[in-house]
């Protein structure tokens, strides 16, 4: 398994949160509380939008399913 990410995996990873963050705050939710909703541990959201982590399949779905979103529009972002 490999560690590094390339630049162009990190800004599609910063990308991603930036839409996450965005999606979010269209529901006038705040992190801890789509945290709890989705499941996720502390500090799990504010660390996928700001590109902290290259998260998992079973969290985008558990996202997608708290924001009522397909997890298509998760990646919805140029």
């Amino acid at each position: 398994m490999r560690n590094k990410l390339s630049l162009e995996e990190k800004l599609f990873i910063r990308d991603f949160g930036m839409n996450l963050k965005a999606l979010r705050e269209e529901r006038n939710l705040s992190q801890t509380k789509l945290e709890a909703i989705a499941g996720l541990s502390k500090n799990q959201v504010w660390r996928i939008e700001n590109g902290e982590v290259n998260t998992t399949i079973s969290n985008l779905k558990l996202l997608a399913k708290a924001l009522e979103v397909d997890v298509k529009e998760l990646f919805d972002f140029k």
